[in-house]
C-alpha cells in the first residue's frame, strides 16, 4: 500500500450559515481560541503524517494562502521586540517549503467537484480529504480523527470514511453507512445512503468529514453527474466506487465540532479552550460565572 502523503482541503465555500461574520472573512479563517479553524485541520493532518497540503479555494480566499506563508514584517517586529515565544509559534505553524498547493474551484458545484479540482495535484495515489468546517479533539487514546483513519487504512487498505453515531431520529440529516464485519473501531462498509428518509437508515453511523480515498474516485467525479441539490456529490461517487473497491468505516472515539454553524462554532471555542492547559483554569472560572448567571 502507498503511504497517505497528501490531504485535500475544500475551502471554497461561502460560509452562509455564519453570516455576517463571513462577509469579508473566509469561514475557514474564523478563530477557535487563538488560531483559525483551518489551522486546527492542518495540524490534525500533520499529526497523521500528511506531507502535502492541497487547498481548493475560491474567490476572496487569498488570505488563506497568506496565512500559510511567511509574514516578513511581523516576524521582523517580533524579533526586534524580543517576542521570541510568539515568533517560534508562528514558524512552527508553517508547512515546509513546497508543501502547500492551491487550486481554484471556479463554480459552487459541490464537494465532489471541489475534490475533483485537486486531481492533477494528487496524482495516482491515495489521499485524504478533510472538511474544514469540522474540527476534532482526540479520543481516549490521544489521537485525532485523521490519524485514526490512517491507521485503519494501514491495516486494511481500500477507502476509509470516519463515522460517528447520532440518535436514530437524526439520521435523515446526514450521509449514513451500513455496518458489516467489525475490526475493533473499524468495520467494513456494506452500503451508503445520503440523507435517507426518516426510519429507513441502515444504521446510526454518519459520515463525519474525514476520508481516505483511492485515486479512482477522480474518474467517477469527472463524469460530472449531478446529485442532491444539483451538485456533484462525493457520496454518489463513493457509492459507485464501492462496487469495485472495499470501503471501511472508522468509528472516531473523540469529539467533532461543526464550526460552520453558530452553535457548533461557540461549542468548539469552549471545548478547545478547556483543552488548553495554559488558559483552562482561568477560562473555567469565567465560564462558571457565566453559567451561574443563567
Amino acid at each position: 500500500m502507498k503511504k497517505i502523503r497528501k490531504a485535500v482541503f475544500p475551502v471554497a465555500g461561502l460560509g452562509t450559515r455564519v453570516l455576517p461574520a463571513t462577509k469579508t472573512v473566509p469561514k475557514e479563517m474564523l478563530t477557535v481560541v487563538d488560531r483559525p479553524v483551518l489551522q486546527h485541520c492542518v495540524e490534525e493532518a500533520r499529526e497523521a503524517g500528511i506531507e502535502h497540503f492541497i487547498f481548493v479555494t475560491g474567490r476572496n480566499k487569498a488570505v488563506i494562502e497568506d496565512h500559510f506563508d511567511i509574514a516578513y514584517e511581523l516576524e521582523d517586529m517580533l524579533q526586534r521586540r524580543n517576542k521570541l515565544k510568539e515568533l517560534e509559534g508562528l514558524r512552527a505553524d508553517l508547512p515546509a517549503a513546497g508543501a502547500t498547493s492551491f487550486t481554484r474551484q471556479q463554480a459552487p458545484l459541490g464537494l465532489g467537484h471541489a475534490v475533483w479540482c485537486a486531481r492533477d495535484i494528487v496524482g495516482d495515489e491515495p489521499f485524504a480529504v478533510i472538511l474544514p468546517d469540522m474540527i476534532t479533539l482526540p479520543g481516549a487514546g490521544g489521537k485525532r480523527c485523521l490519524q485514526q483513519c490512517v491507521e485503519t487504512y494501514n491495516a486494511h487498505g481500500g477507502n476509509v470514511i470516519a463515522v460517528e453515531t447520532v440518535p436514530d431520529d437524526q439520521t435523515h440529516q446526514y450521509g449514513v453507512v451500513a455496518k458489516g464485519q467489525a475490526f475493533g473501531q473499524a468495520f467494513e462498509i456494506t452500503g451508503m445512503v445520503e440523507k435517507p428518509p426518516k426510519g429507513t437508515a441502515p444504521s446510526n453511523f454518519i459520515i463525519s468529514g474525514r476520508y481516505i480515498l483511492e485515486p479512482e474516485i477522480f474518474d467517477l467525479l469527472g463524469k460530472g453527474e449531478r446529485g442532491a441539490g444539483g451538485e456533484i456529490q462525493l457520496t454518489d461517487s463513493m457509492i459507485e466506487l464501492a462496487k469495485a473497491q472495499k470501503f471501511f468505516g472508522h468509528h472516531f472515539d473523540g469529539k467533532t465540532y461543526d464550526t460552520g454553524s453558530k452553535v457548533g462554532f461557540l461549542a468548539a471555542n469552549v471545548a478547545f479552550a478547556l483543552a488548553r492547559p495554559d488558559i483552562e483554569p482561568e477560562f473555567r472560572a469565567v465560564l462558571k460565572k457565566i453559567v451561574g448567571m443563567l
